[in-house]
């Protein structure tokens, strides 16, 4: 393909993957548009004694620095500081930012262009320690998951300022959208075992984005104070169906809510960006403070 034509259509996949947080209106387009970084595809293949998966969270989308193409995989993410503390000897990356479920055993796609191999290609006999953080994207209509419903929410504060309107309008569709992905993620990790019988599976869980005392978000979330509880409560049913399926894959699930409570995006200390980062990072992701307390988790779990 023609150099101009290979731009145009990177272009294009990098714009669309943005585009799909219009969802919520101007103000996630704008709080997102500063991340559009352009970046060239990237494919995962061949095997590591520590194999990292899984979508933004794990990738550490947005925090320098960056590469894996449009997948934003920074070398600041959870994975790459265990391999770090570990020394590991081979350490293999493939997370991308916008993986939901499939994208583990299917090539993960952009506005029909592919973004990223199967992740599970990367694991093999050789593989030693795998960890993987997925689910959340599939909670939204976008590739954007959780920031998907947090802009729905958003969108509809205004038409019913001191209820729940985005509660209303989901009911029960986004815990029947994570009842729908715990089967696949559960397969998905029993194929991980077949892959590398010898391998220790790590399932790290979703830091604490919104906290418990929902009141704090009043002026930092664009939400009414029923809805922002109604996505603490989503939040907590995400790391709910990750632990099951975790379980149910024969795989040890890691904690990072509690350890990232206090921290979250309305709070004084925030490890988890707002809408508005004030630290490079991608809207309600961890920043690089937010992956180093990831990585200490999954390290207490490994003994370390």
């Amino acid at each position: 393909m023609p150099r101009a034509a290979t731009k145009r259509t990177n272009h294009r996949a990098g714009t669309h993957r943005w585009r799909s947080a219009l969802t919520g209106g101007a103000l996630l387009a704008a709080a997102l548009a500063p991340w559009a970084v352009p970046a060239r595809a990237a494919e995962g293949s061949g095997a590591g004694a520590y194999v990292a998966l899984g979508d933004s969270y794990a990738a550490g989308a947005g925090i320098p620095a960056a590469s894996g193409g449009l997948c934003l995989r920074s070398d600041h993410n959870y994975g790459h500081l265990v391999a770090a503390s570990l020394r590991s000897s081979a350490y293999q990356d493939v997370t991308c930012a916008a993986a939901k479920v499939n994208a583990l055993t299917e090539t993960q796609t952009d506005a029909g262009i592919p973004v990223n191999g199967p992740q599970l290609n990367a694991v093999s006999r050789e593989t030693r320690l795998v960890t993987v953080t997925v689910g959340g994207n599939n909670l939204g209509t976008s590739d954007l998951g959780f920031v998907d419903a947090v802009a729905v929410c958003t969108a509809l504060a205004p038409t019913n300022p001191f209820g729940a309107p985005c509660r209303d309008y989901y009911k029960d569709t986004l815990a029947q959208r994570l009842d729908a992905a715990a089967p696949r993620l559960t397969q998905a990790l029993r194929t991980i075992h077949d892959r590398a019988p010898r391998a220790r599976v790590l399932v790290v869980g979703y830091p604490s984005v919104i906290p418990t005392d929902t009141k704090r978000c009043a002026g930092k979330l664009p939400t009414t104070t029923g809805d922002t509880a109604y996505l603490r409560s989503v939040l907590d049913k995400l790391n709910s169906m990750v632990s099951r399926a975790a379980t149910a894959g024969g795989a040890a699930y890691v904690d990072t809510l509690g350890p990232t409570e206090g921290h979250d995006a309305c709070s004084a200390d925030p490890w988890v960006a707002g809408l508005l980062p004030a630290s490079p990072t991608l809207p309600l992701h961890p920043d690089a403070t937010g992956e180093r307390a990831m990585a200490d988790a999954v390290l207490r779990t490994l003994g370390h």
